[in-house]
């Protein structure tokens, strides 16, 4: 979709190279995702799950289910005894603290007693896991795969470095709030979750020189938006370094470092919809999706996507 004027052109993935030019920049987050998805059964019998969030300290933060019935002290057992979970006092957000203890290295117990973290619209775990898993991925952290980089093959990134395009990558770990619906009215009052990033000096520098040049930077995904902008000087350049970003892009925002953005199709009330309306524009954006379900086009995480230039 062509942003200025709304133009909608219909084209297969595999012709992204195309509408790319050479001094460009394609930045995409190279964030792995971790099996942290965890099945068993309680002690007392009976189905239960635990998602791990993210480290806090000695302790893991977590979703659990059933929840109301795994009191403070219970003790689940997964993978034979891979990784023993105690399960903790609940916090402000819903979600459980948790002690995780496991055998040896914690990558090779989750490998051993986990499950991707697919959406929870996917019903059943994936006969190979590496679906939910860009072929670019490189560091552990995430639990949720930054899903507009699940369409490119490592051919095509070879044939769009080929065309004089620079392909350079950050990484922010997606987490569950990033796909957390706004249920409040006044999206002001909306919180994200906080997500980690880091951008090293060496892609800092290519992004700033291609932008400096006169080249595009063409962010793949939500997620490769929220970490250039957080980065984002207002001279329009972005500083390496690590921090944390709660930012939440609404229409109105003014993108600094953002040209162009390939972007999956999202659900209503979603933080990922907002971010892409106010790239784009939100009747621009209502039309373009329109016309995607005119022709059946599929949505969500292993659905179709969208180029914005």
């Amino acid at each position: 979709m062509r942003g200025d004027t709304g133009t909608i052109e219909h084209r297969f993935f595999r012709d992204l190279p195309e509408y790319l030019h050479a001094g460009d920049v394609l930045v995409l987050n190279d964030t792995k995702v971790l099996p942290v998805r965890l099945r068993g059964r309680r002690p007392s019998g009976g189905e239960v799950e635990v998602l791990l969030l993210r480290s806090v300290g000695e302790r893991w933060e977590a979703l659990v289910r059933p929840g109301r019935r795994l009191r403070p002290g219970t003790r689940l057992s997964f993978g034979g005894g891979a990784i023993d979970i105690t399960i903790g006092e609940p916090t402000a957000q819903g979600t459980r603290l948790v002690a995780v203890r496991h055998e040896g290295d914690l990558r090779a117990a989750l490998d051993r007693a986990g499950e991707m973290p697919v959406p929870p619209y996917i019903e059943r775990p994936l006969d190979r896991p590496d679906d939910y898993q860009t072929v670019y991925a490189a560091h552990d952290g995430a639990v949720a795969a930054p899903t507009a980089g699940l369409h490119f093959t490592p051919a095509l990134l070879d044939e769009i470095r080929g065309r004089g395009v620079r392909v350079v990558f950050v990484t922010l770990h997606v987490g569950l709030g990033t796909f957390r619906g706004v249920e409040v009215e006044d999206v002001t009052r909306h919180r994200m979750d906080a997500e980690e990033y880091e951008l090293s000096e060496e892609e800092a520098a290519a992004i700033n020189a291609g932008r400096s040049a006169g080249g595009r930077i063409v962010a793949v995904g939500t997620t490769v938006v929220r970490t250039l902008e957080s980065a984002a000087s207002d001279g329009a350049t972005v500083a390496a370094g690590r921090g944390r970003t709660e930012l939440f892009i609404t229409p109105g925002f003014r993108f600094r470092v953002t040209d162009a953005l390939v972007t999956n199709f999202h659900l209503p009330r979603t933080t990922l919809l907002m971010l892409v309306s106010a790239f784009a524009g939100r009747e621009r954006i209502l039309a373009a999706y329109e016309e995607a379900v005119r022709l059946r086009y599929r949505f969500y995480s292993f659905g179709d996507a969208m180029l914005i230039v």
